[in-house]
């Protein structure tokens, strides 16, 4: 019980201190500051912070758990202070961050300090990292060029303790059809939007053949238009931007590929780095997650998963629909389940 009261306080810290993505040195120093005064010793590089288990040793594998520390600006229509920590009678805690993802940062914080008393089959890290909502270069990547090798990691997002096994990778792509400009009076010039409807069309319509069975087809979305200059000039130029959401069949780079292949205009990949994973059924943390009745489920949302170069299951307390919402919250006793589901999943797990 202790742990859990420890949590929720410091829970209430980090909402009272504004946290947005490469803004985070206040909470980066209140958690710093609150770890080692329970007698850890607390790594940091930039606004990441970590803790290492006792008696490491390179021998064991070592598992990773990992939620963030940042958070969205507050989104309109809060009825309540977004950095106000607020109790409600029926047991909800109200505040920015509270449900995404503080409440994974202090549950999995709780459970590594039970986890660490006694000797595990694994090396266990504990990582707070920040720059999530934006996949800044600065956030975990940055981190874990600064830690052992891991064989295994939990990531904290609002999943309702159910193990996401699969996520969706994410890649944008910048396009432009180029035509040539003219008098819209006369027959004249090469109408770019034209030329860019068909193309659009493409990326609305396409079907991708591989499907997954936990995350389904690629998803494209053309999410972004720009145009014309004036209403009597041909346009000789449209710019638009797809948002598209992988699987895992299709590394970013291979799709970037067969997009080209297939559309006439120019294409430019704003990055491959964020791609689709995907953990084995028959992973022991998923076996096991399984036998306390835990359904694996595919994420179409995105997280510090797909920068992760090793395998990860993504699980913590909360609502996914919660989160960037207007008075956002977590459930108090979601967290006190959480820390004790999280120990029952890890304690004497062999990787």
């Amino acid at each position: 019980m202790e742990l859990y009261y420890e949590a929720i306080d410091t829970l209430k810290g980090m909402i009272s201190r504004p946290s947005f993505s490469r803004d985070e040195a206040a909470v980066a120093d209140f958690l710093q500051q609150t770890w080692q005064s329970a007698g850890h010793t607390v790594h940091r590089k930039g606004n990441n912070l970590w803790i290492v288990s006792p008696g490491f040793d390179l021998d064991k594998p070592t598992l990773l758990l990992n939620s963030h520390i940042d958070t969205v600006k507050p989104a309109s229509g809060w009825t309540k202070d977004p950095f106000n920590p607020e109790e409600s009678e029926d047991e909800k805690l109200y505040g920015l961050g509270s449900n995404d993802a503080g409440a994974s940062v202090v549950s999995l914080y709780a459970a590594f300090t039970r986890l660490i008393e006694k000797e595990q089959a694994y090396n266990l890290i504990f990582l707070a990292s920040c720059e999530e909502e934006v996949s800044g270069k600065n956030g975990i990547e940055s981190a874990l060029a600064d830690l052992p090798p891991v064989a295994f990691a939990i990531v904290g997002e609002p999943t309702g303790m159910q193990p996401a096994v699969a996520e969706k990778g994410l890649m944008v792509l910048d396009c432009v059809s180029i035509g040539k400009a003219g008098h819209a009076a006369r027959n004249e010039g090469i109408n770019a939007i034209t030329l860019a409807m068909k193309e659009i069309e493409w990326f609305n319509t396409y079907q991708f053949p591989e499907k997954s069975d936990f995350l389904g087809p690629v998803k494209m979305s053309v999410t972004i238009i720009h145009a014309g200059t004036q209403h009597n000039v041909v346009p000789d130029r449209c710019e638009f931007t797809v948002d598209i959401r992988t699987n895992e069949f299709y590394p970013n780079e291979k799709l970037f590929e067969l997009i080209r292949e297939e559309v006439g205009c120019e294409v430019k990949a704003r990055s491959y780095r964020l791609n689709s994973t995907r953990t084995d059924l028959n992973h022991p943390f998923v076996q096991r997650a399984v036998m306390m009745g835990k359904e694996p489920f595919g994420s179409p949302t995105l997280s510090d998963q797909a920068l992760m170069p090793f395998p990860s299951v993504k699980i913590g307390p909360g609502n996914s629909a919660r989160s960037h919402a207007a008075d956002e919250y977590i459930g108090l006793m979601e967290i006190r389940e959480a820390i004790d589901m999280y120990v029952r999943l890890l304690d004497g797990l062999k990787l």
